[in-house]
């Protein structure tokens, strides 16, 4: 009786832990990993780091001055040099930390051995980044971001751009249209091309920018941001009568550009290019009509 007291007073607590800790990793894996997958992930990333760079041929022959070094000090065994790493920046999601490579190697390296890095520290996923010539970031996913999206708290807007998805590297996708005036956006049905145009929209709405929709499925898209929009066309009809509204907003503004650049607003009349050969001077030269002579 006393040894299953015991037992139930050691065993019951444990047991509490580890349930509790599986259910908070399969339902809430944000909490999970501020919890206990940080400091799990850390330790294995600082116990193996050597080791893991070895096992995945990230690692460079020791200079002559190390191993002179190293002879002259002890006794050791002279190993390869991995990457030299930086610090190890936690985040909420993961963990960030950078590599100076060694002579010799490039970011397509480390991104090769991505795969094996996750296995070995216990991640979601690995994934590579350039940072500078000889340095690359790895970030270091600690579970499915895309199971129940979160957008960060901080991200970098501005006018015309627009934080409208996360990336499966938990990295927001900015929808920068200073930078990118154009887009066309194509994807299977399901794919995910409506919420991104709805969060576009909702993005776009509280900036000083006009916005026209042509959603010739009845408005079943467009219709909740009726009344954010300037114009919006439901049918083929309403669309015939928009669109050469638009076309007509293009030339004029490209009038005022032409305006503040001083050219003429009309085109200079054209004139044919000098002929030679045997092409008469009274017509344009054509490639069927003219033989050239150099």
């Amino acid at each position: 009786m006393t040894d299953l007291a015991t037992l139930l007073e050691v065993g019951g607590p444990v047991a509490a832990l580890g349930g509790g800790a599986a259910y908070t990793r399969a339902k809430h894996p944000g909490v999970y990993w501020s919890t206990v997958g940080l400091l799990i992930s850390t330790a294995r990333l600082l116990s193996s780091y050597s080791s893991v760079m070895e096992a995945c041929g990230l690692t460079v022959a020791p200079s002559r001055l190390r191993v002179l070094a190293v002879k002259a000090t002890t006794r050791r065994e002279i190993r390869p040099v991995p990457p030299r790493r930086g610090i190890i920046r936690p985040t909420s999601t993961g963990l960030r930390l950078r590599l100076r490579l060694a002579p010799g190697q490039e970011p397509a390296d480390v991104a090769a051995s991505a795969e094996r890095l996750r296995h070995a520290w216990g991640v979601h996923a690995v994934y590579v980044t350039t940072v500078k010539p000889g340095v690359v970031e790895l970030r270091l996913v600690g579970f499915d971001v895309l199971r129940r999206v979160r957008m960060p708290r901080k991200v970098d807007g501005g006018f015309l751009k627009v934080p409208v998805a996360l990336r499966e590297d938990a990295t927001p996708f900015v929808r920068d249209y200073r930078t990118v005036p154009h887009q066309l956006t194509l994807g299977a049905t399901l794919s995910g091309k409506s919420m991104y145009l709805r969060h576009l929209v909702a993005g776009l709405a509280p900036q000083p920018v006009a916005l026209v929709g042509i959603d010739c499925k009845r408005g079943v898209e467009l219709a909740p941001f009726a009344a954010r929009l300037s114009a919006l066309a439901t049918d083929p009809e309403q669309a015939a009568e928009l669109l050469p509204v638009l076309v007509k907003e293009m030339e004029d503004r490209y009038d005022l550009i032409k305006a503040r650049q001083g050219s003429p607003r009309t085109p200079p009349t054209r004139r044919s290019p000098p002929t030679s050969g045997a092409c008469p001077s009274t017509n344009a030269p054509s490639p069927s009509s003219c033989s050239w002579t150099r």
